[in-house]
């Protein structure tokens, strides 16, 4: 189940839209994602339903027509049969945005919504709820629905600034570092932290090393980051096909993949800059010591890479 933000509501008779912010982990939930949610909901049948739903999340981007609507009709065109079916499960129908036309997700929504709502209702099949739907009145709500959406799409998204290793290796632009991690909980592992500098060069007061991508082999909860003080887009490992998520770290880099691995956490700069062949140049080095480490917090806790005392995070966002 996605993590959830508590909802903010918005009430214009006899709508009401229901603003959250989700967080959705790879392996988990459907893919590594987050951002917000709004739902125009109604009382039907003496319930509140879902009426519509947009997905405004940073790779997500769609809306769907009766989310909860268990006898909505979809219509696929002409040309491809002329198929009509009821929606698997009340899963309404589903479109998606065009982030390339529609431009950002909440803006598009709000757009929408000003200008098509009514229709909209009628397609996810509450026809009786669009025609008592005021859009004028809708209208003066919806700034206050964008402002509240804008807030939480900044004020919750889910970051993380780990701790920056134990053990450093440069590595031309960016840098490597290993850390035995113990959570409070319990779990844990070998991590391995790539940084590098933005904001700044290295002779200037203001530098700011950044986390660019983390993995963490743990021995439960085994993850990786995409830009964990960015995007944050955090994958758990099937740990079925990944017996050894060490292993298929440094299969990654000696792969030659963490310059595009670093693109997609958000930093194309950094990752146009990334020398491979010095990446390559220091792996054995770094590997011999991160298989070292593995094994001694095997012999100290029976399992690989774990400490004996927690390491909390420098700070938890």
């Amino acid at each position: 189940m996605a993590e959830i933000s508590q909802a903010t509501r918005f009430s214009v008779d006899p709508l009401t839209f229901i603003v959250r912010h989700e967080l959705w982990d790879g392996n988990v939930e459907d893919h590594a994602d987050q951002g917000v949610s709004i739902d125009v909901a109604a009382d039907v049948g003496g319930r509140e339903t879902a009426l519509l739903r947009f997905n405004c999340f940073d790779i997500e981007r769609s809306y769907i027509y009766g989310p909860e609507n268990p006898d909505l009709k979809i219509a696929a065109p002409m040309m491809l049969g002329d198929v009509t079916r009821t929606s698997s499960g009340g899963m309404g129908q589903l479109f998606r945005m065009d982030p390339t036309t529609d431009g950002n997700p909440i803006g598009w929504t709000v757009r929408t919504l000003a200008a098509k709502l009514p229709q909209m209702l009628d397609r996810a099949g509450y026809k009786d709820v669009a025609d008592k739907t005021d859009l004028d009145k809708v209208r003066l709500v919806l700034p206050e629905v964008e402002n509240c959406a804008r807030m939480l799409h900044g004020a919750r998204r889910n970051t993380v600034k780990h701790n920056r290793g134990t053990d450093i290796f440069e590595a031309g632009n960016i840098r490597f570092g290993l850390e035995m991690r113990r959570l409070p909980v319990g779990d844990g592992g070998l991590a391995i932290h790539v940084l590098g500098d933005v904001g700044g060069s290295t002779r200037k007061t203001y530098v700011e090393e950044t986390e660019l991508l983390a993995f963490d082999c743990f021995w439960d909860g085994a993850h990786y980051h995409y830009g964990p003080r960015n995007k944050n887009h955090r994958i758990y490992w099937d740990m079925t096909l990944v017996a050894d998520p060490l292993d298929w770290v440094f299969e990654q880099l000696e792969g030659r993949k963490v310059a595009a691995m670093i693109d997609r956490a958000g930093y194309p700069g950094i990752a146009a800059d990334v020398d491979l062949d010095k990446v390559a140049s220091i792996l054995p080095a770094m590997k011999k010591r991160a298989f070292e480490m593995w094994e001694l917090g095997e012999k100290m806790t029976g399992h690989k890479g774990l400490p004996l005392e927690p390491t909390p995070n420098l700070v938890a966002g």
